[in-house]
């Protein structure tokens, strides 16, 4: 291969590449939704995604672990991921209703019964009301916080 050809070829693998990189990034079916977004300085987070070989690598963890949670007794459903799309739903509409989080910015994450609360909030006590009031939502194990405290800008 001449000089040319390689300099003329490099911007195209470029572009192949990073399209590449960019497909092979996928997520688990995992539900990931916006659920308000007041704070407008709030970073977006990043939904979890997967390399295939990192999916393959997860999906035997996840068969065995939402499955032992049916054989335990803990899960009615055969799999306690199947519950993810039905928790997050419910999730979303608790806090759009509850006026206490209408001045937050967050995004929701279900995983096996796990919801992850992600985001801002303007205050600590904020956080933990919100936290509290997501673990009372039926079928939610457990929940996960990765909330920044942000003040929003006054008016």
């Amino acid at each position: 291969m001449k000089l040319h050809q390689i300099v003329f070829s490099l911007p195209y693998l470029l572009v192949v590449t990073i399209a590449h990189a960019q497909l092979a990034r996928q997520s688990m079916g995992d539900p990931f939704v916006q659920v308000t977004s007041a704070i407008a300085t709030c970073p977006v987070p990043a939904q979890s995604l997967y390399t295939p070989e990192e999916a393959r690598a997860q999906s035997h963890y996840r068969v065995e672990r939402g499955n032992s949670c049916y054989q335990s007794g803990r899960c009615r459903l055969p799999n306690a991921y199947a519950y993810d799309i039905d928790i997050i739903s419910r999730v979303q509409k608790f806090i759009r209703q509850d006026v206490r989080f209408a001045n937050t910015s967050i995004w929701i994450e279900g995983q096996r019964r796990w919801v992850t609360l992600m985001g801002c909030v303007d205050s600590v006590e904020q956080q933990s009301d919100l936290e509290s009031a997501v673990r009372l939502v039926d079928d939610v194990e457990n929940v996960v916080s990765v909330l920044t405290i942000i003040r929003p800008l006054p008016k």
